[in-house]
């Protein structure tokens, strides 16, 4: 998953020969998980059909302030679209566009869009290289970002002129790469490593046979997509799940028992900025693990158990620069039980699920929480999707980083 994933794209197309590659990064933009709408100037209709790129992004393409028919005038509010995007890219942006971006000229449908966007804007510019080179055109380019727009600088090769230089639009392989490594440098978990831990684990009785748990892992994934999102570089040890995930940020470390994921942990805590243990981890394992299936020979059968170790303490006693988050599931004296696990495990931050609580709970799609912090500042939240849990939770822990 790329961190464009479910992000609106507004694509300006101006009426420069790159807009041939204009079809391509559509589609990586739409590969990408992106929502994308598509404004063309008018000459760019000559260069590339608005049906191409309708087809491409499933949406209506628009080039003009209103839609004419034979019965219907339908009006296209560039405020809307300004407000739709999340981000803006205008590719190619040849040195006409440029100087008009620049100076505020408002002429066609696209740079009406451009003057009512309030989100990021990033240009390609596409032209000859003695245009590329003059004065007036390097002018626009440090006109419009010193305005916040972001450049991408063109690439050098065979131009349509037949000359050779800079002046190529870059290519959309590397335009998306370079969008998105663009936004992640100006997330708040940029540079930073979140280790996170989720579902359940299994503690085998013999080949056959385990102890384990309802966990479904699912929290835990749903956190590290939400630290993903924020530019951390995440890994997620999880236990057996049928959960997925799929992003370039996320290192997923698979372990089964409670010994694997100790060891997993330990393996990169030193490393980490923050640590989120929302694994449903097993308090006990058998002693002795038969090699083989046990027969059922009698009416009863009694396993001894011995204690796991306590991943979450046992961090709590060796952090150091680590911003520490534990989770509690209670059934009687949630908050005060929370609590006490929040000072004996030395812990900056606990997330405390009741079993209480309708929709809340192991293999639900919906979680309710109580966070409190290290001060005993107690937050709680209602019933709401995990993925928006984990919203809070993060929200939380940024407030805390950065108070």
């Amino acid at each position: 998953m790329s961190i464009l994933s479910g992000k609106n794209i507004l694509l300006g197309v101006t009426a420069g020969i790159a807009a041939y590659k204009t079809a391509h990064l559509v589609r990586l933009f739409i590969k990408a998980g992106a929502h994308v709408k598509v404004v063309m100037t008018p000459a760019s209709k000559d260069f590339i059909t608005p049906l191409t790129l309708s087809t491409l992004s499933q949406n209506p393409v628009y080039s003009t302030f209103f839609n004419k028919d034979e019965e219907n005038e339908e009006w296209n509010s560039h405020v809307d679209l300004g407000l739709w995007a999340d981000y803006m890219v205008v590719a190619p942006a040849t040195a006409n566009s440029l100087s008009k971006m620049a100076n505020g000229v408002c002429d066609n449908l696209l740079l009406a869009v451009y003057l009512s966007a309030k989100c990021k804007v990033y240009f390609a510019p596409a032209m000859d290289l003695d245009m590329y080179k003059h004065a007036t055109t390097k002018n626009s380019i440090e006109e419009l970002q010193s305005f916040g727009n972001v450049f991408i600088p063109p690439s050098t090769g065979f131009l349509a002129s037949g000359l050779e230089g800079e002046g190529r639009m870059e290519e959309p392989e590397k335009i998306v790469s370079f969008i998105e490594n663009d936004i992640i440098k100006g997330l708040p978990l940029f540079n930073k490593k979140v280790l996170i831990t989720a579902g359940p684990t299994y503690e085998a009785i013999d080949p056959v046979r385990f102890i384990g748990n309802h966990s479904s892992g699912k929290m835990g994934f749903e956190l590290a997509k939400k630290a993903a999102n924020l530019g951390a570089e995440v890994y997620l040890i999880t236990g057996p799940t049928n959960e997925t995930v799929s992003n370039s940020l996320i290192k997923r470390i698979d372990v089964v028992s409670a010994e694997e994921m100790y060891n997993e942990v330990h393996k990169l805590y030193s490393s980490v900025n923050i640590a989120i243990l929302s694994a449903a981890v097993a308090d006990y394992k058998p002693k002795n693990v038969s090699s083989q299936k046990i027969k059922k020979v009698s009416d009863s059968m009694s396993i001894e158990l011995v204690k796991t170790h306590d991943i979450l303490a046992s961090l709590g006693k060796i952090k150091k620069q680590q911003f520490l988050v534990g989770f509690a599931l209670e059934t009687n004296n949630e908050i005060d039980n929370a609590k006490k696990k929040l000072v004996t495990k030395n812990l900056d931050l606990i997330v405390l699920n009741s079993l209480q609580d309708k929709g809340a709970g192991f293999k639900k799609p919906t979680n309710k929480v109580t966070i409190i912090d290290k001060f005993e500042k107690i937050s709680e939240f209602g019933l709401k999707s995990k993925a928006k849990v984990a919203e809070d939770i993060f929200n939380e822990i940024l407030n805390s980083i950065y108070a």
